[in-house]
């Protein structure tokens, strides 16, 4: 069986997602967007979705983007 990074669950069903030369071992997608989601610059929500960003800065949606000054992104159609 293989560990949970994030929850230390010895579980016989875990996942490796590898990403950029990196790789971690998961029990469940729950654990895996806690450890690998980006959180909104603005309201600090986990950016589960394409969200959107404006230089390098991650936004869960238009909306925390322009109150954060990006008046010209918008939600992906």
């Amino acid at each position: 069986m293989t560990v949970c990074e994030t929850c230390g669950n010895d579980y016989h069903r875990a996942f490796t997602v590898s990403r950029d030369g990196e790789s971690w071992t998961f029990d469940s997608i729950e654990c895996a967007a806690s450890k690998l989601a980006p959180h909104c610059a603005q309201c600090g929500c986990r950016v589960l979705g394409h969200g959107v960003e404006q230089e390098g800065t991650v936004y869960c949606c238009a909306h925390c983007a322009r109150r954060a000054g990006h008046d010209a992104l918008v939600d992906s159609a």
